[in-house]
């Protein structure tokens, strides 16, 4: 898997302040999208351990909130098949930090049905996530107001929620806010 961009200090991609990933390759090639050279699978740099271990280290400080997983499209197979692993160290070395996750595709139509996008690694890699951002961008519905998405079709999901009541349970907002105490 190739990567386009990583941002070592997101805070429009989730709450607070976050690392985001942004992955390279994307079947969507939805109109208007704001990342349409990380189309290509090919865009960006190879994906290794080097960057795994920079970004687990980025997510170790207590300010950062969690990371977010973009594209490109994260759940084409070949970049589900790169994430796994990476997602599991992630929950190992970071437990504490949220995993948000944006897809044009969606929770209950491509990724819990037979899909192109549905492998063997789909069910394992909803299990790491906690906030799924989904549905394709429709340049129709951009609205700049929105939280954390671009057009209005796209939903928030609370993924284990959605797991546990296997339908897609919308994030209220507050799952994620932790008061800091000033000091």
């Amino acid at each position: 898997m190739n990567f386009a961009a990583i941002k070592w200090a997101d805070v429009a991609n989730g709450p607070g302040v976050r690392v985001s990933l942004f992955v390279s390759g994307c079947t969507h090639r939805c109109p208007g999208c704001f990342n349409e050279e990380a189309w290509d699978f090919g865009y960006g740099q190879p994906f290794t351990e080097v960057q795994e271990d920079k970004i687990l280290a980025a997510l170790v400080p207590a300010h950062i909130k969690g990371l977010s997983l973009l594209g490109g499209e994260p759940f084409e197979p070949d970049n589900q098949r790169a994430l796994l692993p990476f997602l599991r160290r992630v929950k190992e070395v970071c437990p504490d930090k949220e995993v948000w996750c944006y897809s044009g595709y969606t929770l209950d139509g491509e990724l819990w049905r037979d899909s192109r996008a549905r492998c063997q690694y789909t069910d394992e890699m909803l299990s790491l996530i906690d906030v799924l951002v989904d549905g394709p961008f429709v340049e129709a519905k951009k609205d700049l107001n929105l939280r954390f998405r671009g057009s209005s079709n796209q939903r928030i999901l609370n993924v284990p929620a959605s797991l546990k009541a296997h339908t897609p349970v919308l994030w209220d907002g507050d799952m994620t806010i932790q008061s800091i105490p000033f000091s």
